[in-house]
């Protein structure tokens, strides 16, 4: 089977979710046997995910950023659009990538959604006239709804299947002015007629989804899942470590776990307890980052640090921590790093919200509230007792082998496709 997987390049300087997830569907389908084609907008790819990427970058965030700012009602010059699109402007681009705020860029995100004015109808024109002079696909994957107004363009001018995946578009849209934010839900829904099927990563953000788009009748639930083998591990770390894998931000709450392992250093239940920090950050988190180090001064020597994001590093890092912690202060689609850490043999500590009493189960310790003064207390609770670590560690296996694996996604996602 032929699949066109269209999904937003986000820049390299940390763990974004929602990217690798798309690699991810795309290795696994690989491994199936199908052949897919990974088209990138915004920004480029990169590392292996760029070696594995086989269509030109669409939609060039540089230039299309500054199109819809000063030249909606007439064309950019060419020279200009050139130089915006060159690789010198789309690499620093990808450098300052990765706000989680969509102030600035409300034009931008309605467009994509909307589909219907003359900067974007130029770019989408380029994808369809690239699908035109290459073989058609079977299928065509979108990353998320926001990228919904390219299903209206290609559907009214091609048949070929649709299928858009769901997963955490409120984080973005939700933090847009509210008038921009009810036109983006309200524009998704007009145009959820041009996807033929939609997928949701967890039964809590198929539930979610329900909630934002009511147009869409029908969602088929496709868990993420990992190559097994590059993460199994049976050599834990000496010391107990705790690891925090995700974007180094407010939002994903690495603060609250600073200070519950500063806390647990304090009362020392847990002899030569370490802190590992991976997953990178951004120019905009600088401040968030030095607090971060200014509550873990005085045992820093105790934390190892990964500065940069790093794919080579990637899954090393889990073989290197004794459980994986994730303290979101929002409510999440599905965390990756769980099915990550889960294959291999690490437990999860993390609060009982959104989809982590789903995704974890019996593999973990689920807290509420989520503040540090309870983190402290799940996280005692798991490395002090040496029978729940293992029992948990069980079932880490257990549904990594049953659930979380990328044979599972490629077997999902082919019965999807056929069906279409």
């Amino acid at each position: 089977m032929k699949v066109l997987l269209i999904v937003p390049g986000s820049g390299d300087s940390f763990y974004c979710g929602n990217c690798f997830r798309d690699n991810l569907y795309a290795q696994a389908l690989r491994n199936a046997g199908h052949d897919v084609s990974v088209m990138p907008l915004y920004l480029p790819l990169t590392g292996e995910f760029g070696e594995s990427n086989n269509t030109p970058l669409f939609f060039p965030a540089t230039s299309y950023y500054i199109a819809q700012k000063l030249f909606k009602n007439g064309s950019m010059p060419r020279f200009f659009e050139k130089i915006l699109s060159s690789k010198i402007a789309l690499r620093l681009a990808s450098s300052m990538s990765g706000t989680t705020s969509a102030k600035g860029m409300e034009s931008m995100t309605l467009s994509m959604i909307n589909g219907d004015d003359k900067n974007f109808a130029k770019q989408v024109e380029k994808i369809i006239h690239w699908i035109e002079n290459h073989e058609k696909p079977d299928i065509i994957h979108l990353s998320t709804s926001m990228l919904i107004g390219i299903a209206k363009a290609i559907k009214k001018r091609m048949d070929i299947a649709i299928v858009c995946s769901l997963q955490d578009e409120e984080i973005w849209l939700d933090s847009l002015e509210k008038n921009d934010a009810n036109k983006a839900w309200n524009a998704i829904n007009e145009n959820v007629k041009y996807v033929d099927k939609f997928m949701a990563s967890s039964e809590f953000y198929k539930k979610e989804s329900f909630k934002k788009n009511p147009e869409i009748k029908d969602i088929e639930i496709v868990e993420p899942g990992v190559n097994i083998e590059k993460y199994a591990s049976s050599n834990y770390p000496k010391n107990p470590t705790i690891g925090f894998y995700y974007r180094i931000n407010y939002e994903n709450g690495l603060d609250i776990l600073a200070q519950a392992f500063v806390n647990l250093k304090k009362e020392n239940s847990i002899p030569n307890l370490k802190l590992k920090i991976g997953g990178g950050y951004t120019r905009e988190n600088k401040k968030f980052v030095n607090d971060i180090r200014r509550i873990l001064q005085p045992y820093m020597n105790d934390v190892i640090w990964s500065e940069h994001y790093s794919l080579n590093e990637h899954t090393l890092f889990y073989k290197e921590i004794s459980l994986i912690c994730a303290p979101l202060r929002f409510n999440e689609a599905f965390g990756l790093y769980l099915a990550e850490a889960f294959a291999a043999g690490r437990p999860a500590v993390v609060p009982d919200t959104g989809s982590f009493s789903e995704i974890v189960g019996e593999a973990g310790v689920l807290y509420s509230p989520n503040d540090s003064e309870n983190l402290t207390n799940a996280l005692r609770k798991i490395l002090t007792n040496s029978a729940l670590y293992e029992q948990c560690k069980e079932q880490t296996l257990q549904i990594s082998r049953e659930k979380y694996n990328d044979r599972i996604v490629a077997e999902k996602l082919e019965k999807i496709y056929r069906i279409l």
